[in-house]
């Protein structure tokens, strides 16, 4: 689902495929303590404004590799920016014209892309 999702939205899946890792653990079933669903860990409103069903894998796979392609659109490419957004929003890469100082960004972004390049090789 995830190479087909990556295809469809012109993202390299082994890209999508670090941020499910990070997200999730690639589990369909995973809930996080602040309520996001699903292997790409999508927030009920996200998955919403983007037209899916967060609890149904395909859909959620869908709706998080067009949320991923979405911010990779409005930060002109930026992988960075788009993965803080993704994981702290897009007003706080906004708000601080770049990755925010959170822990769990800076952690995140770091996981993604190291992941993301040992998978590339």
């Amino acid at each position: 689902m995830i190479d087909e999702a990556a295809a469809r939205h012109g993202i390299p899946p082994n890209f999508v495929r670090s941020v499910a890792k990070a997200e999730s653990g690639m589990r369909t079933d995973a809930v996080s303590r602040a309520g996001a669903i699903g292997v790409m860990q999508l927030m009920p409103t996200t998955a919403a404004a983007l037209n899916a069903d967060p609890n149904n894998p395909e859909q959620n796979i869908e709706a998080g590799t067009r949320y991923l392609r979405d911010l990779l659109l409005k930060y002109d490419g930026d992988a960075v920016k788009a993965l803080a957004a993704y994981n702290a929003g897009p007003g706080a890469v906004d708000r601080y014209q770049g990755v925010p100082p959170y822990l769990e960004t800076v952690t995140y972004v770091d996981r993604v892309i190291q992941d993301y390049k040992k998978s590339s090789r």
